[in-house]
């Protein structure tokens, strides 16, 4: 990497992380099925079937234009997101979810270092290029997690762990950093 500024540097972290959270809530949906995919716990709750929807008209109306008009589009009816009719499908769920994600993608892998301390605008409070992406990473996080609770809770005992599964951190520090490398977590608990 020839540019280590700090600016290059966040904006490549940025999109690794969006890419992460996008891989982690694809793999947890697509350990469910069309029933759990849609289904509410309660009339107030929002299935993982909403929360795509909801996250794809999110990145629509934040990243379409990002950097020249409000990050609230005026066309954007942000209630309807938390709806769905009758004839919705997981796949018109899904190709939501894809286009939100590519417009995020090719608006964030299209700005430069530079572009990051520029301001742009959501609901009409400025904010710095970076400070606005950052506030979408951490929406999206916190969605992201919803998926992956949802999906596991669906899936119950057999669910494969998205992450270190509990119980086996010191075997994946020693499948990192050997049994006996000096520095390894795993040796502290020894």
């Amino acid at each position: 990497m020839s540019d280590l500024s700090i600016s290059h540097i966040a904006l490549t972290d940025a999109i690794k992380q969006f890419e992460n959270y996008k891989k982690m809530a694809e793999t947890a949906v697509s350990r469910i099925n069309d029933d759990a995919f849609f289904r509410r716990s309660d009339s107030e709750a929002n299935s993982i079937a909403i929360i795509m929807k909801h996250m794809a008209g999110n990145m629509r109306s934040r990243w379409r234009d990002f950097l020249t008009s409000d990050g609230e589009k005026q066309d954007r009816n942000r209630d309807t997101a938390f709806e769905l009719d009758a004839e919705s499908t997981r796949a018109q769920i899904l190709a939501l979810w894809e286009n939100g994600w590519k417009m995020m993608f090719n608006t964030v892998r299209a700005l430069s270092p530079k572009d990051l301390s520029a301001m742009v605008v959501i609901r009409g409070d400025q904010h710095v290029v970076i400070e606005a992406i950052m506030r979408q990473l951490t929406h999206y996080a916190y969605h992201v997690g919803q998926i992956v609770l949802l999906s596991r809770n669906e899936v119950g005992t057999d669910w494969d762990s998205l992450s270190t599964p509990r119980g086996q951190s010191d075997a994946v520090n020693a499948r990192l950093w050997g049994p006996d490398t000096p520095g390894n977590p795993a040796q502290k608990s020894q």
